[in-house]
């Protein structure tokens, strides 16, 4: 009979945090219920940690995954990483020997800093889940200002480094197809290493058009002062960042020239008055901006009172790794996006699917092509583009690639 093969996953993020909830622990809850033992070594913030930490551990233990919780170091910044990172590698070493660790599984960045040294030290397998272009991203995104010479050599180390990952790789994980593409012309990449393209999943269950009350719905338009005649555009999820609010309110306010009935909604965490400035700027009145926060129980019902939802997304060559996770939710709630092109596969999947709009400009004149398109009033099936979520956003789908993977590399 063989031995359970054991898994280390470490996450510099938090599961104590909304992100470590949706996209790291149903995971491991599949691999787990697929056979594997998973360790979770995570690096939790000290605030959400104290609110959350019994509700999650209750979460692992259900599913017999061992999780072995760090304190996450704020600051000085690079210096608390470094911090970190010695943790890390510190938890590991000694659950190693204590366990005898098959595979490390880890994403992209610091975390796959430590997965890379247990295969260079101890000769652990090594699963590298290349979610995004670690090094890029943060330049692209604007954390990392390679003028600067910190920076720059903090931008040439990691860059090394994920060079260096995909060669020891014994597996690799991206998010989507045009990655794939990417990754398999890398000179660092070998044909013999096995490649898995899976997207973010959506929680299919929560977001469910058919599962909204009424009586919910009701009382939601009443207290958003949205009447039945109002035409809601929504945005869920935080703005600044990655995400092109001024755009997407330049795009707002040619669409309430064109609808006057036209609404938005942000379904937003924070940066609310940021979110009013700007649609001031575009002179879009302020009664015809909603602003809501919201608990993630709460979002399906909001995004229900919505005819499209809307998300522009810088695109640049990192985003080309990305799966925004919204992008599932909004499509297992029904509801048709207005998106642009050159982030991860989301322009293919909304045009296969017949699931929305694309633009592949912030011009006025594409805007105005799109706006076109909303107010001929064209009619999208609800069951069509759910349908369509669940093939590319289930989390079904994304453990059987997942087992897929692991039995190639452990057998």
């Amino acid at each position: 009979m063989s031995t359970v093969k054991k898994v280390l996953f470490i996450s510099y993020d938090g599961m104590t945090d909304p992100l470590g909830q949706s996209q790291v622990i149903p995971y491991l809850q599949g691999l787990s219920k697929a056979g594997y033992k998973i360790f979770l070594i995570s690096c939790e913030k000290e605030q959400v940690y104290h609110q959350n930490k019994e509700y999650i551990q209750q979460l692992l233990d259900k599913s017999n995954i061992s999780w072995i919780p760090l304190n996450y170091t704020k600051n000085p910044p690079v210096l608390s990483t470094l911090l970190d990172v010695i943790k890390m590698r510190r938890a590991a070493k000694k659950l190693h020997k204590a366990e005898g660790i098959d595979m490390v599984h880890t994403r992209a960045g610091v975390p796959a800093l430590i997965g890379l040294w247990m295969k260079k030290t101890m000769g652990v397998k090594f699963l590298n889940d290349i979610r995004e272009f670690y090094a890029d991203s943060r330049v692209e995104g604007g954390m990392w200002n390679t003028k600067n010479l910190l920076y720059k050599t903090i931008y040439n180390f990691f860059a090394k480094k994920e060079s260096e990952a995909v060669k020891q790789s014994d597996g690799i994980v991206c998010l989507t197809y045009a990655a794939e593409t990417i990754i398999k012309d890398w000179k660092e990449y070998k044909a013999s290493i096995p490649l898995e393209v899976i997207p973010c999943s959506a929680d299919l269950a929560l977001f469910d058009y058919s599962k909204i009350d009424p009586n919910e719905k009701a009382t939601l338009k009443t207290e958003l002062n949205i009447s039945d005649d109002d035409f809601v555009i929504s945005y869920l999820g935080s703005i600044g960042g990655w995400y092109l609010t001024a755009e997407m309110l330049q795009f707002c306010k040619l669409l309430s020239k064109r609808i006057p009935a036209a609404k938005f909604l942000f379904i937003s965490p924070h940066r609310h008055e940021e979110i009013k400035a700007i649609a001031a700027q575009y002179e879009i009145p302020a009664d015809k901006v909603v602003v809501k926060k919201a608990s993630r129980v709460q979002v399906p019902a909001l995004l229900s009172l919505s005819s499209y939802s809307i998300f522009f997304i810088k695109p640049c060559y990192s985003k080309q790794s990305s799966s925004p996770t919204k992008h599932g939710e909004i499509m297992a709630m029904g509801i048709p996006v207005i998106t642009n092109g050159g982030v991860g596969d989301v322009a293919e999947i909304v045009q296969s699917t017949n699931s929305g709009i694309v633009i592949n400009e912030f011009t006025d004149a594409v805007f105005e092509s799109a706006i076109n398109e909303v107010a001929n009033k064209r009619d999208y099936d609800a069951a069509a583009i759910r349908t369509g979520a669940v093939k590319w956003y289930s989390l079904e789908n994304a453990i059987e690639k997942y087992t897929r993977i692991y039995k190639s590399i452990m057998g």
